[in-house]
């Protein structure tokens, strides 16, 4: 792939992974591990990373959020989330402002695709939202083994 695509993981995708949510977990990690293998480059918006951390800890335990954090800055990008996205979050008008914050981000940043369980959340779609398994579909088929 000459362009890589550039997706927006969104943080119901890390938190399935990290938390191993049935039924959402194969594809999810299948979603994080095209960005691991670089199939893709992959972002998630800074504002994620802190939330992330809020929800492992409380799940699990600090040290559970604390390793996942690591694991995903070894693969990620950061999607900015300053004021100028922040702004411009505001003036989407969503019930949402949190996915409002997503998308500003998004396009701030210049990326393809959002990457979410949740596509319906996204009131106005000026850059795709994606299901895990529509977006897999988007990937070339891996290389089969030779005999």
């Amino acid at each position: 792939m000459a362009n890589k695509l550039r997706i927006l993981v969104d943080l119901n995708i890390a938190v399935d992974v990290v938390q191993v949510r049935q039924p959402f977990y194969t594809q999810s990690a299948l979603v994080l591990d095209a960005v691991a293998n670089q199939e893709v480059e992959g972002f998630l918006a800074a504002h994620s990373i802190t939330n992330l951390f809020y929800i492992v800890s409380r799940l699990a335990n600090r040290q559970t959020a604390v390793t996942a954090i690591a694991d995903l800055l070894n693969f990620f990008q950061i999607a900015a989330v300053d004021d100028q996205v922040i702004r411009h979050a505001q003036t989407l008008g969503w019930k949402d402002f949190e996915d409002a914050v997503q998308m500003a981000a998004v396009l701030n940043a210049n990326l393809d695709y959002i990457v979410t369980r949740n596509p319906q959340d996204f009131e106005t779609q000026p850059v795709p939202v994606l299901t895990p398994a529509a977006f897999l579909t988007l990937l070339p088929p891996s290389p089969t083994p030779s005999p």
